[in-house]
């Protein structure tokens, strides 16, 4: 029971080359998964901004569909 069998010399090794040394370092991984996060929340606020824009247009179409039916609608009175 007190002894470690050679998987778990195989586990330790593996968290010993990935946090220091390897390519895989434990800061470059971070530094990757940070731009990632970045990326992604520039994408998701551009997403907003162009969906703001396309509403835009419509809504002055709207405005405007209003006011010429306010015109009509004057316009039968007289």
């Amino acid at each position: 029971m007190g002894g470690l069998s050679i998987w778990h010399w195989i586990i330790v090794g593996a968290v010993v080359f990935i946090l220091f040394g390897g390519k895989f370092k434990i800061s470059d991984v971070m530094g990757d998964m940070a731009k990632g996060i970045k990326a992604f929340k520039k994408g998701m606020s551009e997403d907003d901004v162009a969906a703001d824009d396309a509403k835009k247009p419509l809504e002055g179409q709207a405005s405007e569909r209003r006011a010429l039916e306010s015109d009509k609608a004057d316009s039968k009175k007289v």
